[in-house]
């Protein structure tokens, strides 16, 4: 039996060369030959060979290996967070009505498969799908990613929507409260 099992093998070790006799920790008898760390009703003993079938042994593995991960992870420099160019609102910017039928066709044109063109702009290739099928919208970083890839257009300035004519001319039977102001104000003139 491997001594490697136990938490305190170099103590164990120690003890067995000393001579001295070792004790289970559950029946009291002596223990010949190496003990067994056992978990027995959530408690971690040095029992015996019989003993040992009433738990668990408990498998304990070398410190050494973790430390060198925890020291290697530790050294890694911590970088802060990449901030990201963003287009808001405010920008005056906005995605076109067609922008997955133009994405297709710019790739297809191109020659990239979805693979290839989501190698080139690091994105998924499920995505991409996503996008040409209207499915998603992308955000602007993946958007500013497509229109350099495929040299596009997606993104264009804010146009006001288009009212037409006959809902300008066209008034409410009845007044509003911005008419009733208007007629009090002109007969207090």
């Amino acid at each position: 039996m491997d001594l490697i099992k136990y938490k305190d093998k170099v103590y164990v070790k120690q003890f067995l060369k000393s001579g001295s006799e070792m004790r289970c920790e559950v029946c009291g008898r002596r223990i010949v030959g190496p003990p067994f760390k056992s978990k027995i009703e959530g408690a971690n003993m040095l029992v015996c060979g019989e003993c040992a079938k009433l738990g668990s042994i408990v498998w304990e593995a070398r410190t050494e290996p973790r430390l060198k991960k925890m020291v290697r992870r530790m050294a890694a420099p911590v970088l802060p967070p990449r901030k990201q160019p963003s287009l808001s609102v405010s920008d005056g910017l906005e995605l076109v009505d067609d922008f997955g039928a133009k994405v297709r066709m710019a790739r297809e044109k191109a020659g990239f498969s979805h693979q290839e063109l989501g190698k080139k702009i690091s994105e998924k290739v499920s995505v991409l799908r996503k996008i040409e099928s209207g499915k998603m919208t992308p955000d602007n970083i993946v958007t500013e990613k497509l229109e350099h890839a495929l040299r596009l257009k997606l993104l264009v300035p804010v146009s006001e929507p288009k009212v037409p004519a006959k809902a300008l001319a066209s008034r409410p039977a009845s007044p509003t409260l911005g008419d009733i102001l208007k007629v009090k104000k002109e007969k207090e003139k």
